[in-house]
């Protein structure tokens, strides 16, 4: 015959089981979103996703226009909604050039002037930035100013007669 011992579990024991049981758990509890945090990668917005800002048909071909748009942010674990703003500027019938609102200086927001008089009182069209008197051509190029680069560009594609515009910017120079 085989003997086994079997002693009976005593109050204290069960006890002290159950206990540690109930703290593994909590600790478990506690510790999976701390893990999840740190270890999983948040949302980030990306240059792929593309909104549509202005129909082509409707753009008058070489003629600067301000387009304001609505863009989702996602900011980490944040999706917000908010107003964007571009210049759009219409170069052929199937294309166009969406530029960043904000002069490459110091980032003042700079305006089209139809009929800008120059220092020989040349007549000219340009971007101009009101701050540091910074001046562009149509297509983005530095005409005077303290202005280190051209206007900087967003990401942009046409589909389907329809301008699409990321939230990344092509920094140009």
């Amino acid at each position: 015959m085989i003997e086994t011992s079997s002693t009976p579990t005593s109050r204290r024991t069960f006890h002290r089981t159950m206990i540690q049981l109930f703290g593994g758990l909590i600790s478990a509890v506690i510790a999976a979103p701390a893990a999840a945090y740190l270890l999983l990668k948040p949302k980030s917005s990306s240059g792929e996703d593309l909104v549509e800002i202005a129909n082509l048909a409707e753009l008058p071909a070489g003629k600067p226009q301000e387009v304001v748009y609505y863009r989702t942010r996602v900011d980490g674990w944040k999706r917000s909604r908010e107003k964007a703003t571009a210049w759009v500027v219409k170069t052929t019938e199937q294309q166009a050039v969406a530029f960043h609102p904000s002069c490459p200086h110091l980032g003042c927001a700079y305006h089209w002037e139809a009929e800008k008089a120059d220092a020989q009182g040349q007549v000219s069209e340009a971007f101009v930035c009101p701050c540091h008197a910074s001046s562009f051509t149509k297509d983005g190029s530095v005409i005077g100013g303290p202005a280190p680069r051209p206007l900087d560009r967003y990401v942009s594609k046409v589909e389907g007669g329809k301008l699409l515009v990321g939230s990344d910017i092509q920094k140009a120079g």
